[in-house]
């Protein structure tokens, strides 16, 4: 079955996101997705993926994913072409799913369980303004996640005290300033709801040893990506002097890049992005990784559909499995736009989709719509067969 295309989808009402649609000479099309920075991933998927791939075998998943990968490890291959492969070789998974009439986390090796946890990251939209309302009453907030089934929420309170020192320094009263949408959660729903902390990286040690000290009397489920994650040892060495459990870091590409993190043994929770880290292979690949480490995973998800179809099949498989992100202020308004699947929640769980690879389609009306960018590449590719590692084989043909 040969690759014949490959297609792009953007929707400026959703800019966040690239959809990418494979296509083969089966007829058969499989979907990835990637999020954030689209234009550079777009660029790669076009200029650099499609003409290495045009023309191989849709099922030589891992073959096919060397090839690439192979090629853009010679000029630095943890951006843009990363994630661009991470969406293509999610779209190849969804083929295999429907030429074989399986789903995803069968070909994964089948369930370790049958619903998936998850925690709401607190970002909004017009239609679910979770962001403005955990600013304004996080304790309502919290109120309305638990009528909708969710128990556990992530926010980011001390963020804005960052800017005027770069990081550098927060003061008493910045602290106590941002405690107070965990106080509210606490006061109104006491510890039936968990509260995980996300720091976004703009802290050095000695201003997040202060945060954290504040936050330890409030029973938090995790502080995530405290520091930027070259930082490794500084990570390490604040995750030792708290009690909160610290998560890091879905910026660490592919496993080579998370071997160090575990072999060093960072942080006590590990996080990674299928749609991010080199596909849903590399995914499971460094979940087995972790589990040898004895560390849960938990699955970055702050994209479309697509995306949160596949975190929830590998939820469905990988025994180390702490939690799987999502939003609600998403699944809510636009996944339904886009696609045929609105995710549902059951007591803090989300279930898991049904049908062949994905089992996910996109909705004829989105492919309809008239603010659609759509670019396709095809035709025979410049890689006849997988014969040569690296780009030796463009730079002979060159010559």
């Amino acid at each position: 079955m040969k690759i014949t295309a490959i297609e792009t989808l953007q929707w400026s009402a959703y800019p966040r996101l690239l959809v990418v649609r494979v296509h083969t000479d089966s007829g058969l099309i499989g979907l990835g997705e990637t999020v954030d920075k689209v234009p550079a991933a777009k660029a790669a998927l076009h200029g650099t993926v499609a003409p290495l791939v045009l023309g191989q075998d849709a099922l030589d998943i891992e073959g096919v994913w060397r090839f690439v990968m192979d090629n853009i490890m010679y000029h630095g291959y943890a951006g843009a072409e990363t994630r661009a492969l991470s969406a293509f070789e999610v779209a190849l998974w969804d083929i295999m799913g429907k030429h074989y009439g399986a789903p995803l986390y069968h070909l994964l090796g089948g369930k370790t369980r049958d619903a998936i946890p998850t925690y709401n990251t607190c970002i909004g939209v017009d239609e679910v303004p979770d962001y403005r309302a955990w600013q304004e009453d996080a304790g309502q907030l919290a109120r309305s996640l638990l009528d909708d089934g969710i128990h556990a929420m992530k926010i980011w309170p001390f963020d804005p005290f960052s800017e005027a020192s770069f990081g550098q320094y927060i003061s008493l009263a910045d602290v106590e300033r941002g405690l107070r949408p965990v106080r509210q959660i606490r006061e109104a729903v006491g510890d039936d709801m968990e509260i995980g902390i996300e720091c976004h990286f703009r802290w050095n040690r000695a201003s997040i040893e202060r945060i954290a000290r504040a936050l330890e009397p409030y029973n938090i489920l995790f502080l995530e990506d405290v520091m930027a994650a070259p930082y490794m040892d500084e990570i390490k060495i604040f995750s030792q002097r708290t009690t909160i459990p610290v998560v890091g870091s879905e910026l660490m590409m592919t496993r080579w890049q998370m071997r160090e993190w575990l072999e060093k043994r960072v942080s006590s929770i590990v996080m990674t992005d299928p749609v991010w880290n080199g596909g849903i292979a590399e995914t499971r690949k460094i979940a087995n990784m972790a589990e040898a480490f004895g560390l849960p995973i938990v699955l970055h998800n702050v994209a479309g559909p697509i995306c949160h179809a596949a975190c929830m099949h590998l939820g469905a498989h990988l025994p180390n499995l702490y939690f799987v992100e999502s939003v609600r202020a998403f699944y809510k308004t636009y996944f339904p736009i886009l696609s045929g699947y609105t995710p549902q929640i059951t007591d803090g769980h989300l279930d898991i989709p049904t049908g062949a690879g994905l089992g996910i389609t996109l909705n004829e009306s989105a492919l309809q719509r008239p603010d659609l960018v759509r670019q396709v590449t095809s035709g025979d590719g410049l890689a006849k067969g997988r014969r040569a590692m690296g780009d030796h084989w463009a730079v002979e043909e060159i010559r």
